[in-house]
């Protein structure tokens, strides 16, 4: 599991304790890789001392605050098990299915995490289906409007069908350490994906929903932070982007998708998930 953080003290303590007892109930041997972007407070001490009692969890400290985009690269650059994935300290993400998506791994190379959509009958229609989503996205309205011009922008520019592109993934090690990263923002996350699926590879989205952030302070949607990663969004587009959607296409990625209005019920899966090979 790996995260990072920038002035977390009220929050990093209960999320450390957290990702262990998720950990421990899901896998034998994992490891935590936290990235302390040079926070200002005490986040880096406190992961340092619960680091002092539990080798598992290694601490990567920045000398200078270098965004969330490079923290994150920090972190898959340290990550050394066979599996990797990344979940936000505030803990914004449902993971409690960790084994079930763990053992998806076995049959697809990625799996990509969505936000479920309520079931109702108008949330078929594609328009619609977005505002729905706008109450389960982000921790408010406003957040969530952001959140999705942020995805229909990616679905336009770089024209792979995700679902999803702000939401845990669980990569194989290799895959995501092999990639040549130029994300700097928040894009670094659809850019893992988007270069993954470029290089071919298979995916299985799986709903895995929001938990609104209790303490602290979100810094993702500040108007700067936007700012900087829609013009990295578009850097990377006129860089790549544009030229892998028109040259990539005969070596694309699949795409196979849990229907959201299903639940994951773990004992389903379990005689579900071996016939997902013969469905590749």
């Amino acid at each position: 599991m790996l995260a990072w953080g920038y002035n977390e003290e009220l929050l990093v303590q209960d999320f450390l304790k957290s990702a262990i007892a998720c950990l421990d109930a899901a896998a034998k041997d994992w490891e935590i890789v936290f990235v302390d972007d040079c926070s200002t407070d005490r986040t880096a001490s406190i992961v340092q001392a619960l680091a002092e009692q539990d080798n598992r969890i290694k601490l990567v400290r920045h000398e200078r605050n270098l965004n969330v985009g490079l923290a994150c690269r920090t972190a898959v650059k340290h990550a050394t098990k066979d599996i990797l994935f990344w979940q936000t300290v505030d803990w914004s993400y449902d993971i409690s299915q960790l084994r079930i998506f763990l053992e998806l791994t076995r049959y697809f190379d990625v799996v990509q995490g969505i936000r479920p959509v309520p079931i109702r009958l108008l949330s078929y229609i594609p328009i619609l289906r977005s505002i729905y989503r706008v109450k389960r996205r982000s921790d408010n309205v406003s957040k969530a409007v952001i959140s999705l011009s942020n995805y229909y922008l990616l679905r336009i520019l770089f024209g792979v069908h995700f679902h999803d592109f702000q939401n845990v993934t669980f990569y194989p090690t290799k895959l995501a350490q092999s990639l040549d990263m130029t994300g700097r923002t928040s894009f670094v996350n659809p850019e893992f994906l988007l270069k993954s699926f470029y290089t071919g590879a298979s995916f299985v989205e799986v709903p895995i929903r929001f938990i609104p952030r209790q303490q602290g302070v979100a810094k993702g949607t500040r108007p700067r932070t936007v700012i900087r990663s829609a013009i990295d969004t578009f850097r990377n587009w006129l860089a790549w982007g544009a030229l892998a959607r028109i040259h990539g296409r005969n070596k694309n990625g699949t795409i196979t998708r849990i229907a959201e209005p299903f639940s994951i019920d773990e004992a389903v899966l379990w005689l579900v998930i071996p016939l997902f090979r013969d469905f590749r």
